[in-house]
């Protein structure tokens, strides 16, 4: 059963728009909730984290911390998640949405959802293992984001609110991702996958699905092979996005109730005409032609001087052509 939304937003700011239309000032405090999948502190993802922090902090921000691994944060969805009586058959999607509604889900749940409901944005930070997150971090959303909260809301008209609609609405969520992988190998063209399809079931499928602006996300290519002198680079190339946090612009994803999908929930014909695949759920001009092997690429939209393509951080392609280490011994994973 779906129910309305039972989150209570963070009071809007004011003054000024951002480019998801939120009004904001830029010099306001945003609270930011910082998700950390990482088993080693005294990792490249651990200095990332501790330079982000400290440069959020720095910037007047307000800083909470899930840092997975330290919390022994329990990945398993099983009953007692919703003190579910063991002698009945357990239905997750209704049992975890009443334990929402009446209180009683487990208290490290409630304690992340507590966090989620206080955040402005929330920095999801994680290697990249076999082209997805780690499984704790898998197990974060799978326990958290649960019916009631995350999801299966309607409006008052009775619609389902979901992609770019929801209870988590007008927040912001920024993913930082390394990988073993040269950049070259992630690219569009690159035998790994392009990152932004790769990252598609988190960017798309869960934080735009529950109603997010999700910013572009940061990727840090090479990661096995990054040396001390290399990390000042990286450093300041997140502090430069963690700056950009209320301000840059998010991608451009399709809304499902902005006009674009019919009741089939198709993309209308008229809309990337012959596209297919992934890229044809965001409004930039490029996508995947229907038959590669027999039609020219399409060409990418092209900003113009000073500016950056929308949905696009202002350092997007240059991240890409950037730590194109030498192969020997390259995995995806960092």
């Amino acid at each position: 059963m779906a129910i309305r939304p039972l989150v209570t937003p963070a009071p809007a700011r004011q003054h000024g728009t951002r480019p998801d239309g939120f009004d904001c000032k830029e010099a306001d405090t945003v609270n930011v909730l910082w998700v950390f999948a990482h088993p080693e502190p005294r990792s490249l993802n651990g200095a990332l984290r501790d330079q982000g922090l400290r440069t959020l902090r720095e910037l007047g921000h307000q800083v909470r911390q899930s840092d997975l691994y330290v919390m022994d944060w329990n990945p398993v969805v099983d009953a007692a998640d919703f003190g579910h009586d063991p002698g009945r058959r357990l239905l997750v999607g209704a049992e975890s949405e009443h334990a929402h509604a009446a209180g009683t889900l487990s208290a490290d749940i409630r304690a992340e959802q507590d966090k989620l409901a206080w955040a402005d944005t929330v920095v999801l930070q994680f290697p990249l293992w076999w082209h997805g997150m780690p499984a704790i971090l898998k197990g974060w959303f799978d326990r958290v984001f649960v019916q009631g909260f995350a999801f299966g809301v309607t409006d008052e008209q009775g619609r389902t609110l979901r992609y770019g609609a929801g209870n988590l609405a007008g927040k912001r969520a920024l993913v930082v991702v390394t990988a073993g992988a040269r950049s070259t190998g992630l690219a569009a063209r690159g035998i790994h996958g392009d990152m932004e399809e790769l990252l598609f079931p988190l960017l798309h499928g869960t934080l735009w699905y529950t109603g997010m602006s999700v910013l572009p996300p940061l990727t840090v290519p090479g990661a096995d092979r990054l040396t001390g002198d290399g990390f000042p680079h990286w450093a300041a190339r997140l502090s430069r996005r963690l700056r950009g946090l209320d301000t840059d612009a998010p991608i451009p994803y399709r809304r499902e109730l902005g006009g674009d999908y019919d009741d089939d929930l198709l993309l209308r014909p008229d809309l990337a005409p012959g596209g297919t695949g992934l890229t044809i759920h965001d409004r930039r001009s490029h996508h995947r032609p229907a038959r590669p092997d027999r039609q020219a690429p399409a060409a990418h939209c092209a900003s113009g001087a000073g500016q950056a393509t929308p949905g696009r951080s202002p350092d997007h392609d240059d991240s890409r052509q950037r730590m194109a280490g030498r192969g020997a011994g390259e995995e995806p994973r960092a």
